[in-house]
């Protein structure tokens, strides 16, 4: 079964936000990143990555200045299986992998009331595997 081991919230303050989850669920960080996509921290609690950003480009088309959850990541086992099996639900890829992956490994679809999710097969920093 996929599981859920991602959630990405969307920040003016990533230094100050994460402290405040660091502190309030004893989370530990577990990564920074500093990219063209994004800038903040993955925090962790063992199971699920946070990934707390400051967004550098609009992947939502909500604007820079969106600020709150910003999309969720799940954990599948076969990344084209599940792309097929999405797509044949009408689910429309939202930002694919770059040609140059980097540290960048989730594929991006739309749901169906526009909320965006990841599919990975690799887990994200900090998460759980899938048993």
């Amino acid at each position: 079964m996929p599981k859920i081991r991602h959630i990405a919230l969307a920040t003016d303050t990533p230094k100050e936000t994460a402290e405040f989850y660091k502190s309030a669920f004893e989370l530990e960080e577990v990564g920074k990143c500093d990219n063209s996509l994004a800038s903040g921290y993955f925090l962790s609690d063992g199971t699920l990555n946070i990934a707390i950003l400051k967004f550098h480009t609009d992947q939502l088309g909500r604007g820079l200045d969106y600020k709150g959850l910003h999309h969720f990541g799940v954990l599948v086992e076969d990344e084209a299986e599940c792309r097929t099996h999405l797509e044949s639900l009408g689910s429309k890829v939202v930002m694919d992998k770059p040609e140059d992956e980097g540290n960048f490994f989730e594929v991006k679809y739309s749901g169906p009331d526009g909320v965006v999710f990841d599919i990975s097969d690799v887990a994200w920093l900090g998460s759980e595997g899938l048993k």
